[in-house]
């Protein structure tokens, strides 16, 4: 893929269906309760009618993507966590073994996890191979990878979501694997919108003080080295990113472009998801975010997307974990929207809403 190419694919993402969208809004209005007393899965069903073009939508085959890449920066001793914990995990996640994959195995949601650029050169049952090279440079000291790479990268990200949907998945989880990639995360969040590492940085998998310390100092020092540039996303991507941000963003852009609904797992996710907003502004339309992360730049991303979360689980595990729990709130307000009586289908007569809907007849203020 070239530049010119992505901007022609970014360029051809249409919004979801406005007029699928008011008629959803008149159903909602419709139906046998106080108005807006769903709340969220109100809001969500609205979205999902657009995305799908359907008043009554449906979200039954769901898939969680991982997209998996070591990262060169470990090296400046920044995770708890040794690399060869990528290799590993992914494994346990092709055997349901993980946290994410527990969770989606429960629920009966699809696993697809993609080695983007783990550390081996071996062959690894269950994973697609789309490496694009054996992990990033480390970007304290180099970037994470050349441009065409980052694009490359992008580029298959994408083509793991076209295929989902043409496998039929309604919904599309992207989630990841990378040891070091809260730090990249960081580093992408705060060139994208000029925050200080102060701000954009946890403690991922657990620090000492002193590692969090030389984290935050590393990102830092990759910034001050690259000076990415925050109108050049994939730039940014390039300079101090990682091979499993680059492709998850291509996975959101991929959602947009298919009418696909994206959940957004937790930091990482929703780095991309900003990185892939940046891009290509229409694909936050099909955002979906999950929990709120309890890594401190989430906030910041979330704020940049104009979202917010929807669950408040305190989690922190990554993977993709959030994807299976919001799937079903997805699904829930699906329900709500088919399942539902309209006043006249409960034959209750609704006259007694009007001067209810006139105004806000709910909010106290205290």
């Amino acid at each position: 893929m070239t530049d010119q190419e992505l901007k022609q694919y970014c360029g051809a993402v249409t919004v979801p269906d406005r007029e699928i969208m008011d008629a959803a809004r008149r159903r909602q209005a419709e139906l046998a309760k106080p108005p807006g007393s769903l709340g969220k899965l109100e809001d969500y069903s609205i979205r999902l009618a657009g995305i799908t073009g359907q008043v009554r939508p449906h979200v039954e085959k769901c898939r969680v993507l991982v997209l998996a890449a070591d990262n060169g920066v470990t090296a400046e001793g920044i995770s708890s966590a040794p690399t060869s914990v990528t290799l590993s995990q992914v494994i346990n996640m092709t055997r349901h073994k993980t946290g994410m994959s527990a969770l989606a195995h429960y629920f009966g949601n699809e696993v697809v996890v993609a080695d983007m650029g783990i550390d081996t050169d071996r062959p690894i049952p269950g994973v697609l191979d789309r490496k694009v090279r054996r992990s990033t440079g480390n970007i304290a000291r180099e970037p994470a990878m050349t441009r065409q790479q980052a694009l490359h990268a992008l580029e298959t990200g994408m083509g793991l979501a076209a295929q989902a949907a043409a496998d039929g998945v309604q919904a599309l989880g992207i989630g990841e694997m990378g040891i070091g990639n809260t730090t990249t995360s960081a580093a992408v969040l705060a060139a994208l919108t000029h925050a200080p590492a102060q701000a954009v940085t946890g403690r991922g998998g657990g620090l000492t003080d002193a590692a969090f310390e030389k984290k935050k100092q590393v990102i830092d020092r990759a910034l001050a080295l690259h000076r990415p540039d925050p109108a050049d996303p994939v730039g940014v991507l390039a300079a101090v990113g990682g091979l499993d941000l680059a492709a998850m963003t291509g996975a959101f852009l991929g959602c947009a472009q298919n009418h696909v609904p994206a959940v957004v797992d937790g930091y990482i996710s929703i780095v991309a998801a900003l990185t892939a907003v940046r891009l290509c502004p229409a694909a936050g339309e099909y955002l979906f975010l999950s929990h709120a992360s309890y890594e401190i730049g989430y906030r910041i991303a979330a704020q940049e997307l104009g979202q917010e979360p929807c669950l408040l689980l305190g989690m922190r595990l990554g993977e993709g974990s959030g994807c299976p729990v919001m799937f079903q709130i997805l699904r829930a307000a699906c329900a709500v929207m088919d399942g539902m009586a309209t006043f006249p289908e409960a034959a209750i007569e609704d006259d007694y809403l009007t001067p209810i809907r006139a105004q806000d007849s709910f909010t106290v203020t205290p």
